[in-house]
């Protein structure tokens, strides 16, 4: 994943190019990144025009749920008064033609907008081939995340991977100590570790987890499985890698015990949760503010799972290390 910063109406282009490149990355054909292109020039440009300028998440999946490209526009600004007004074609309160939104709709596989008075505007724009394998179409859980390298670095010391398990799903997330390349390789050795060992429980995920990041400096990780049908949360959890299960105005925040995997884990242990209809499970790395609350933010747990981990980035990122935003919730 990349972020790119737009501020000003040069870095329209700048944006447009880094999406299509993530785009051919994943072998989109020609049609398909004429999309990706159409969408990420709208979105810029609606962060310059509407936003007071904000950032645009580009995220690249090739997974169990099948190729797809996130475009995430996050801005801070005085958000959307009559959003339905604001998807018509023809509105516009910048003087524009107004059609932006709405050929964002047009050309996206999946759309979702969140928006508050005075507290700015999330769009999501889900880009996946037309003709495509049918991987993912069945799924049960909708998992997404913000993975997002410190400032000045050019390698996350963060990873995420996540297993979907008919109506259940094994959810990961690594934070390599420090940052830099030595951080992204125990991370990364952690995600392609976790890869192999899905099928298993939580707590043996995450010895398997411990004994294969002796070589590496180590990482903070947790393993959540996130049984809808069954009712259960369990997890497990070593270091400053938290989760939490958010239902309503419901929060509970899920136990995380000391050590470090790879070097000193004193004790595994997985932990049991109920898991009622409608939870939405998060995990995230000591680059979020660890006191966020979505209390100010009615209705944003019912978004898709990119838009819900995009607006706790935007509001929340300490702004010092990696940062990552992992959620995964049930689809209707």
């Amino acid at each position: 994943m990349i972020a790119v910063r737009v501020t000003e109406s040069s870095q329209v282009a700048a944006a447009r190019r880094e999406a299509c490149r993530a785009g051919a990355a994943l072998g989109f054909p020609e049609p398909e990144l004429g999309r990706v292109a159409i969408i990420a020039t709208e979105l810029a440009t609606n962060l310059v025009r509407h936003g007071s300028g904000g950032e645009l998440l580009v995220a690249d999946h090739d997974d169990a749920l099948g190729k797809r490209l996130d475009l995430t526009a996050l801005d801070q600004g005085s958000g959307m008064a009559d959003l339905s007004a604001c998807l018509r074609d023809g509105f516009s309160t910048a003087g524009s033609p107004g059609t932006g939104l709405g050929a964002v709709m047009r050309q996206a596989t999946a759309f979702d907008v969140f928006t508050r008075i005075g507290g700015g505007t999330a769009i999501l724009a889900r880009v996946q081939p037309r003709v495509a394998s049918g991987a993912g179409t069945a799924a049960r859980v909708a998992v997404a995340g913000v993975c997002l390298a410190k400032a000045g670095e050019t390698e996350c010391g963060d990873a995420w991977a996540f297993m979907p398990q008919g109506s259940a799903c094994t959810v990961m997330l690594a934070d390599g100590l420090g940052h830099g390349p030595l951080a992204a390789a125990a991370s990364g050795l952690a995600a392609a570790t976790f890869t192999r060992a899905a099928n298993r429980d939580p707590a043996d995920i995450t010895r398997t987890l411990h004994d294969a990041l002796r070589v590496t400096r180590g990482a903070a990780v947790s393993v959540v499985r996130l049984d809808f049908a069954g009712g259960t949360a369990t997890f497990c959890g070593i270091g400053n890698v938290a989760g939490s299960l958010l239902n309503g105005t419901t929060i509970r925040r899920m136990v995380t015990l000391n050590g470090t995997a790879g070097a000193a884990a004193r004790r595994i242990q997985a932990f049991g949760y109920p898991l009622e209809r409608g939870t939405v499970a998060i995990l995230f790395s000591d680059g979020l503010v660890s006191s966020w609350t979505l209390d100010p933010y009615p209705g944003l747990l019912s978004h898709d799972p990119a838009l819900i981990a995009g607006v706790l980035y935007r509001d929340f990122v300490r702004g010092r290390d990696d940062v990552t935003v992992v959620v995964a919730k049930e689809t209707p």
